[in-house]
């Protein structure tokens, strides 16, 4: 361990002149010098600590992954073996000495609830490449200590066991992205009630795989699947008017999007949490939650950031706050119209064009500029063939509230009214019902006509979605 950095600069001269790989290069390195190979790696490729550093976050600058709290000092310790990074930071230290974890010596699972790990750092295995461990070099740079002793040997075989004890195989997790596709698309059409029991089913599934010991890369994987079936469940319960139970849950969404360090990710749960104050309140927060997702994007080109800069837009509106409202609406059109994704439109998950045209009517239809919603409602009805589900009734309703700007209380009343009763009874959820009832909160006690207070009397009844 007390080896001059000289050894290192010879292993990477010998590795120079005959054509040693980095790993040969690390392994001759932890065999002269005795250090992890997490240290070895570094030291390789010439760099201080520092240098690694720099070059970390220039990665997660470059692959728009959130910067993990690191400098010199904490590697040095992970180095030394005195601490132990997060999973997500063990896979981007794998990104960025191009290895895995077994390359890194890092390999074995960690839990979030102890902190005892579940393996620690260990010496390396000895190299399955006799011709490196046999090189010329090798001796002269070990100098009178071999490294690879008895206790060496134990913490490897503590490491192939702990490896040996994963749970969750590559069909298997293939499997579960089939099922979670299968979900993103069903939730589009069927029954909030019935997604809910599903959705908890397979939340318990992943959950359970989430708790044992996986692979760093897979562990971020399953706490992707957490947050997308979490939001998912929370949007069902938002629908069916349990909004502190959907609260909850937008929060286990967030916590599972923060962990996985997919800012794409961290930036559409956001978005979809806004949801929830939108509909019922307090605005404040669901303007707080859609800024935070638009500073989260950066101006990135997806429809993940033209979703929300609608979804700020369309709060903005609500806020009155005019000029902020067509900032934002001009910044989604841009971000979508720059995109290169294609959205599936049976996809709850996707936000495609006739989604963009939704958000874009509710802005228009709170700034009360009818003419401009009107247009957005129509692009957006015209890419919904059948009219049917949650969507098109929305739209509906805004259509509505725009004849109700316009002084037809009547027929926007009628319109609320037949809107209301096509939606099929289980899905005629509180969410629905809570727009409808906006119609009847902007028009003026003294002009509500008949209509009003039969839409009011419907409203009233028990519905088939709680």
């Amino acid at each position: 361990m007390g080896h001059k950095p000289s050894c290192a600069a010879r292993a990477r001269a010998s590795a120079a002149t005959q054509g040693w790989t980095i790993d040969m290069t690390a392994s001759v390195i932890v065999q002269c010098c005795g250090v992890t190979l997490l240290r070895a790696h570094r030291l390789a490729r010439g760099w201080t600590r520092a240098r690694a550093v720099s070059e970390l976050i220039d990665l997660c600058d470059e692959l728009a992954i959130d910067r993990p709290n690191l400098d010199a000092e904490q590697l040095g310790a992970w180095e030394r073996n005195t601490r132990m990074p997060r999973a997500r930071t063990i896979d981007l230290l794998c990104r960025l000495y191009r290895t895995d974890t077994q390359g890194l010596g890092l390999a074995g699972g960690y839990r979030t609830d102890t902190s005892t790990p579940i393996a620690v750092f260990a010496p390396p295995p000895e190299p399955d490449l006799p011709a490196v461990a046999e090189h010329p070099a090798v001796p002269a740079l070990r100098g009178a200590g071999d490294p690879l002793d008895a206790i060496a040997r134990s913490h490897r075989r503590a490491i192939e066991r702990t490896l040996a004890s994963t749970t969750l195989t590559t069909g298997e997790l293939e499997s579960l992205d089939g099922k979670l596709l299968t979900l993103r698309r069903d939730y589009v059409s069927d029954p909030p009630m019935v997604m809910l029991a599903r959705l908890l089913t397979a939340l318990e599934e992943v959950r359970q795989y989430s708790e044992e010991r996986q692979p760093a890369v897979v562990q971020v994987r399953l706490s992707e699947m957490l947050a997308v079936l979490s939001t998912l469940t929370a949007d069902a319960l938002m629908k069916l008017g349990r909004t502190e139970q959907a609260r909850g849950w937008y929060g286990t969404a967030k916590s599972a999007a923060d962990d996985s360090g997919n800012r794409e990710l961290r930036t559409r749960v956001r978005v979809q949490a806004a949801m929830l104050p939108f509909y019922y309140g307090p605005l404040t927060e669901a303007a707080a939650l859609t800024h935070e997702a638009v500073l989260l994007n950066r101006g990135r080109p997806s429809v993940t950031g033209a979703f929300a800069s609608a979804a700020e837009a369309r709060v903005k509106a609500c806020q009155r706050d005019e000029e902020g409202t067509h900032e934002a609406i001009a910044r989604a059109r841009a971000l979508f119209e720059r995109s290169r994704q294609t959205a599936q439109e049976d996809d709850a998950w996707a936000f495609p064009y006739r989604r963009l045209q939704l958000y874009l009517s509710g802005a228009y239809t709170a700034l009360g500029d009818t003419v401009q919603a009107g247009r957005a409602q129509q692009e957006a009805l015209r890419l919904y063939p059948d009219h049917t589900g949650i969507d098109p009734a929305l739209l509906h309703l805004e259509q509505a509230m725009c004849l109700v700007r316009q002084r037809s209380v009547s027929e926007a009343c009628q319109l609320a009214r037949a809107t209301y009763l096509a939606v099929p009874a289980d899905h005629r959820t509180r969410i629905l019902g809570t727009r409808a009832a906006d119609i009847i909160r902007i028009t003026p006690k003294e002009v509500r006509p008949r209509a009003a207070r039969e839409l009011g009397e419907l409203l009233a009844l028990p519905t088939g979605g709680t």
